[in-house]
């Protein structure tokens, strides 16, 4: 039974009523946009941008992130059953999805995250996922900025009232009716010497500014 049961979350009727379901919820959610004019600004200037997350937080913005779509965004989404269902999620919003992650086919995904970067000049990217641990900036994000040239932006995401899991990411979710704020923090360009120290104080400069974003309910 079971396994039968996640044979049909992945069929693509499921995927389907998944993002039925998620644009549905999302509408009890009062929406607050908070400093997102200025990198659009940037982007239609010719700069790449790429807007980055907390797994923690990456459903309360799927609403509102269609509204993007006219952009021509992508994101890099694991190769794992799960990451199939949220890619379908996510190309029904207008996203163009990346297949890989840090533990399998991340230098294909990458590759191609970068390309896109140039090309089409937004992204996006959960910076702890796929599998954590919470709160810690991997390598990618620093390697795709640097690559393009693309201004960092920090988005963060408050609820009024929501929900955390017990799971590794204490994923968020607002209750319905909710008042949820979705912030854009200041541009940062994130350029390099070439050196794997530097590399790496670029990263740390990235996680401590986005770590008290972070919502720790068990810390």
């Amino acid at each position: 039974m079971f396994k039968k049961l996640k044979f049909i979350i992945y069929t693509r009727p499921f995927i389907v009523f998944a993002y039925w379901l998620v644009q549905i919820y999302s509408l009890t959610f009062r929406f607050r946009i908070v400093n997102e004019e200025k990198w659009q600004d940037l982007l239609k200037q010719g700069h790449p941008i790429l807007l980055c997350a907390w797994h923690q937080q990456f459903f309360s913005a799927i609403r509102h992130f269609r509204t993007y779509s006219k952009f021509n965004p992508g994101i890099m989404i694991s190769q794992s059953r799960d990451g199939q269902l949220i890619a379908g999620v996510a190309n029904r919003t207008g996203w163009h999805t990346l297949r890989g992650s840090s533990s399998r086919g991340g230098k294909k995904a990458m590759d191609a995250m970068i390309e896109h970067l140039i090309n089409h000049r937004l992204g996006a990217h959960i910076l702890d996922g796929p599998t954590g641990p919470i709160g810690k900036v991997k390598a990618g994000a620093i390697k795709m900025a640097q690559e393009t040239n693309a201004f960092v932006v920090p988005f963060y995401v408050h609820a009024e009232k929501a929900w955390y899991f017990n799971s590794w990411d204490q994923f968020m979710l607002p209750r319905p009716f909710s008042t949820v704020t979705l912030i854009f923090g200041k541009e940062m360009h994130l350029v390099s010497n070439g050196s794997s120290s530097d590399f790496e104080a670029r990263r740390q400069v990235l996680e401590s500014t986005m770590r008290p974003g972070l919502i720790l309910k068990n810390p």
